[in-house]
């Protein structure tokens, strides 16, 4: 089956290619935006692609179109499908009925940590020699690639809270029916699509209603959104995150780079690693609980997370030149950005650490978090704000609740060399950003070397 993707390069739709290949279908797609991981991973795998949506990309033999998310009514690719009665779907919709269906799917779900936790299971199942499947909105380092098929009875798969479709305005989650689910924690986001959080609860519990009875929620109930979401009702066993009950670390290290794992009052294993944050403990309590539940022992699991390579642009290293250590991260919600900047603070005690911020996200260019964004910033030393010509909203007002340590620089080349006349060796440079941000890193890298 010839399978045609638009919007292929987005980090689900990407996946999902991937996937279809290695099932042996013929794939190809479309998309506005190309660019790495992901475009880099479709080439590898040798998938087609076009650039932007004419409707003459779209191939006329093709026996399948999967329409993303990000694409609506008035795109030329997608009324050339509507008005030539080409056969289409979603791509979560693709997913359950020709990947999950008949496996054990464990789904990662919630506002942060998705990405990072899915990864983490995948890798303890992987150690455990189970060969999961697997569809997740990143890159691990482990595995090199943010999809694949497996080999064995096993899916881990983020379960995204947006929309579906065009057509199908379900969060992507539904779809999915996992026997394991994981809800790592549950905030207002996506506001280009939601209006509320009473909204998004509504579709966490969707996706609760689909949990088996045999199945397992492994959730922080001691939040009010997660509890008030699953007082709507849970026919399923739940595991607490977070609480002296359920889930918990103990003895952990100040950076979270180890931690004992609790399970009420019954220690579970040690868990020594790389990664960093109080918000990393908490996903690899989540990792450990569903890794659990599918028959993985935790001392085993913990081992496991012991190697565990973490993300690709999550707190990951994107060079050192004199002295000066730049980072790439995905944070782009004021709790993940106050979260990770606790974590890196941590690691790097009294070092400077310089954050950069690009308010990339639909909620963010909508000024949803602009009460909450100056405080999340407060564990760096000093902030720069990028503000491009299309923000509706004015960031000099969060510039000012930071302090007298912020700047907002209008065009990335203005940034790259504000960044570096202010650095110095030892420093810490974090940059925020859920796109690719002008390709900052590497022109900040080499402004640096220069």
């Amino acid at each position: 089956m010839h399978l045609h993707l638009l919007g292929i390069c987005g980090t689900f739709m990407g996946g999902l290619a991937l996937l279809a290949r290695e099932h042996g279908h013929r794939v190809s797609g479309q998309d506005a935006g190309v660019y790495p991981p992901m475009s880099t991973q479709l080439e590898a795998a040798g998938i087609a692609l076009t650039e932007g949506y004419a409707a003459e990309g779209v191939p006329r033999d093709a026996d399948l179109v999967v329409i993303g998310n990000a694409l609506s009514r008035g795109n030329p690719a997608v009324e050339f499908v509507l008005e030539r009665g080409l056969p289409y779907t979603s791509g979560p919709q693709w997913l359950a009925e020709h990947v999950l269906q008949g496996t054990w799917t464990l789904a990662v779900a919630g506002t942060h940590g998705k990405t990072t936790t899915a990864s983490m299971l995948a890798w303890i199942l992987e150690e455990a020699g189970l060969e999961p499947g697997f569809l997740i909105g990143g890159v691990p380092h482990d595995f090199g690639v943010s999809a694949r098929a497996g080999a064995g009875s096993f899916f881990v798969v983020e379960a995204d809270e947006y929309d579906t479709a065009f057509f199908d305005k379900r969060a992507k989650f539904v779809h999915y029916r996992p026997r394991t689910a994981v809800l790592n924690n549950l905030e207002f986001d996506h506001a280009d699509i939601y209006p509320d959080l009473a909204a998004i609860q509504r579709q966490f519990h969707q996706l609760v209603r689909t949990v088996p009875g045999n199945g397992l929620i492994v959730a922080p109930t001691a939040e009010p959104a997660m509890a008030e979401m699953l007082v709507m009702g849970c026919w399923s066993p739940i595991e607490a995150l977070g609480s002296a009950e359920g889930w918990h670390a103990r003895e952990a290290a100040p950076d979270g780079s180890r931690f004992d794992a609790y399970l009420g009052d019954a220690f579970q294993a040690r868990v020594a690693w790389d990664q960093v944050g109080d918000h990393n403990v908490a996903n690899g309590l989540a990792a450990l609980a569903a890794a659990r539940h599918a028959g993985i022992p935790t001392t085993q699991g913990a081992e496991a997370l012991g190697t565990f390579g973490g993300v690709r642009r999550r707190l990951e290293v994107r060079g050192e030149v004199a002295g000066v250590t730049v980072y790439d991260d995905f944070a782009h919600h004021p709790t993940a950005i106050a979260t990770t900047l606790q974590g890196l603070r941590r690691r790097v005690g009294e070092a400077r650490v310089l954050a950069v911020l690009e308010p990339r996200s639909n909620t963010m260019r909508q000024g949803v978090h602009r009460g909450t964004l100056g405080p999340s910033l407060g564990a760096a030393d000093l902030v720069f704000l990028y503000q491009p010509e299309d923000l509706a909203w004015d960031l000099e007002a969060v510039a000012g609740e930071v302090g007298g340590h912020a700047a907002v620089c209008h065009a990335v080349e203005e940034l790259v060399e504000a960044l570096r006349d202010a650095a110095r060796p030892g420093d810490h440079i974090l940059i925020m950003s859920n796109g690719a941000f002008g390709g900052i890193h590497e022109r900040l890298l080499q402004a640096l070397a220069e």
